[in-house]
């Protein structure tokens, strides 16, 4: 008997394929839709190897509305879904906003319609610190709390401000529509989590499972650990202006491990407490500089690592540091891991797998996951 069934949408991609594993390790059956764009099926093996169990796969494109109906059809004990499925890039997303409306909200919107249709009543929704946009605008929002006023600064930052609306709208929908149809124990089943966190970081412990971006990473440690590997030359520093001690712009850096135990414990909170829609952040509340985490990187691979100072992004803000206390205390979790733990087991990951899932890992990280 399962503890429960759930769609992950996005599920072979970096947050989601450690989602999985942490839902399969906590009893319950998964279902994962990707199209593959950004990641790889392999995901999905490492994720068996390191658990003993399998995830269900469904190849689709988050934009067909039909393809959800089939996974719902053939799967009808799915009672919720975790929805990853997104492009993800800020710096693209000022390049390319319509690729992003069109993959982001319609394709929330064909997920959000299919659901509705199947009954399928609980969504955890992978949202984004960047909908605070910069919180230093307001007083005393630093580390970023909840009630903080919403005001991204970039499309991709837009399009999940959107979701979460479409979402808490589509819920609030359904539980009124219930309620006037007086049946209240039905109104009570749907309910939504809007995950704001920030920078996911590290690998699986192991050593056979982490992040493995097609084409050119966009985020602060997949790039160093190519400039550690030689695949890249020196990472780019966007900004060394800002207004930290070291001039840098500070961010909220969480262990892959932590973030998958938040979508977990908040998936459990809707089955169990049916709060409506309710925001929580993820996030360890201690902000780094892009200089603390190039030492801090270097550090676990044992070198000072190259970089160079390029201008500021567009959209980028000052500091993105979680206020974690509503997690903590109503979803019973809390980030615990640190910086270090996640450079180290990003190295080793990195370290014994150059090329990714496109690689089998080495023979002696599989005994040693024997042992």
């Amino acid at each position: 008997m399962s503890t429960g069934s759930v769609l992950v949408t996005g599920g072979t991609g970096y947050i989601g394929s450690f989602t999985t594993l942490a839902l399969l390790e906590a009893g319950y059956k998964v279902v994962v839709a990707d199209n593959l764009y950004n990641s790889s099926a392999e995901a999905l093996r490492r994720i068996e190897l390191i658990c003993g169990k399998k995830a269900e796969f469904a190849q689709l494109d988050v934009t067909d509305e039909a393809a959800f109906d089939r996974v719902f059809e053939a799967h009808p004990d799915i009672d919720s879904v975790i929805h990853f499925a997104a492009l993800k890039a800020v710096g693209e997303s000022g390049e390319r906003p319509l690729d992003y409306y069109q993959v982001n909200v319609y394709g929330t919107i064909c997920l959000l319609r299919s659901m509705v249709r199947h009954n399928v009543t609980n969504i955890v929704f992978s949202s984004s610190a960047t909908v605070y946009g910069d919180a230093t605008r307001f007083p005393d929002m630093i580390p970023i709390p909840e009630h903080c006023p919403l005001g991204p600064t970039n499309p991709y930052g837009n399009t999940k401000f959107a979701v979460e609306t479409a979402i808490t709208d589509v819920i609030n929908a359904q539980r009124n529509n219930a309620i006037k149809a007086g049946n209240a124990a039905e109104a009570e089943k749907w309910n939504g989590a809007l995950l704001r966190y920030f920078n996911p970081a590290g690998a699986h412990p192991s050593g056979i499972m982490g992040e493995d971006p097609q084409g050119v990473p966009y985020n602060l440690l997949p790039l160093l650990a190519q400039v550690a590997t030689g695949k890249r030359e020196k990472l780019l520093v966007f900004g060394d202006d800002y207004a930290s001690h070291d001039g840098t712009a500070i961010r909220d850096y969480i262990h892959i491990l932590d973030l998958a135990d938040g979508h977990l414990k908040a998936l459990n909170y809707l089955r169990a407490k049916n709060p409506g829609v309710r925001a929580w952040n993820l996030g360890t509340g201690k902000g780094s500089t892009v200089y603390e985490m190039i030492r801090a990187f270097s550090a676990a691979v044992g070198r000072d690592l190259p970089y160079t100072v390029a201008p500021r992004r567009a959209g980028d803000v000052l500091n993105l540091t979680a206020n974690p206390t509503r997690a903590n205390e109503e979803l019973g979790w809390k980030a615990e891991r640190t910086l270090e733990q996640a450079c180290e087991d990003l190295w080793l990951w990195t370290e014994n797998n150059p090329e990714g899932y496109r690689q089998q890992p080495p023979a002696t990280l599989l005994e040693k996951l024997k042992q």
